[in-house]
C-alpha cells in the first residue's frame, strides 16, 4: 500500500486543500502538522485548517523525530503539512545568525535536512503508509537579497526536488487546480 505523493505550488494556491480532498475518503489519517504557534495571525491560520479537516483525524503537532512518529502510528494514511515549515524551523533549530554561516556549514545543513526527509520517505515505505507531503514551491520567485533567504530557498528548493524524485506522484497546484507533474 505505500505510496508518496507530493503536492506543491505558491501560496494559496490550493495545494492543502487539494491533498485533504485526496484523503477524504480516510478516517485512518495522521495529519502531522509542523507550524508553530508564533503570532496571533499563524495561531489563526492554524485555526482555520483544524476546521476544514476531518474531525475523526489524528493530528500530530511537531517536525522532530518524524521517522519514528510514521513508523509508531497504526493509521494507515499520512499528510504532512508543510515541507517547507518545517525546513525553517530545522534550520533555526541548527544555526541562528544566517548572515555569518559559512558555506560549508549551509552545505551541511542542507544535507541533514535532504537526509531528514529521506529518513521520512523510508520509514512511510518500510511501514507501508500512504504520505502526503504539502511544500510551496520557492522557484519561481526573485532570488533574496538576504543571505538567509537565498539558503533558505536553495533548501526548499533542493528538498523539494528530492521529494520529487523519491515521489510515486506530484502534482502543481495553481488558482485551485491540480496540475499531475508525474
Amino acid at each position: 500500500m505505500s505510496k508518496v505523493i507530493l503536492i506543491t505550488g505558491g501560496s494559496r494556491s490550493g495545494k492543502s486543500s487539494y491533498g485533504e480532498k485526496m484523503l477524504s475518503g480516510q478516517e485512518n489519517v495522521l495529519y502531522i502538522a509542523t507550524s508553530a504557534f508564533i503570532d496571533e495571525e499563524m495561531e489563526e491560520r492554524i485555526k482555520k485548517h483544524k476546521e476544514r479537516r476531518n474531525p475523526n483525524w489524528s493530528t500530530y503537532e511537531g517536525y522532530k523525530e518524524l521517522r519514528s512518529v510514521i513508523s509508531d502510528t497504526d493509521k494507515d494514511y499520512i499528510m504532512l503539512e508543510c515541507v517547507t515549515t518545517m525546513i525553517t524551523n530545522m534550520m533555526f533549530d541548527r544555526h541562528t545568525d544566517f548572515d555569518s554561516i559559512k558555506r560549508e556549514d549551509a552545505e551541511k545543513l542542507e544535507i541533514a535536512i535532504i537526509s531528514e526527509f529521506e529518513g521520512i520517505v523510508e520509514a512511510a515505505r518500510s511501514n507501508q503508509k500512504y504520505i502526503i507531503f504539502i511544500t510551496n514551491e520557492v522557484g519561481w520567485s526573485l532570488v533574496s537579497e538576504y543571505k538567509l533567504g537565498r539558503i533558505f530557498s536553495d533548501i526548499a528548493g533542493r528538498v523539494n526536488q528530492r521529494l520529487a524524485q523519491l515521489s510515486d506522484e506530484v502534482y502543481l497546484t495553481a488558482c485551485g487546480i491540480p496540475l499531475k507533474l508525474k
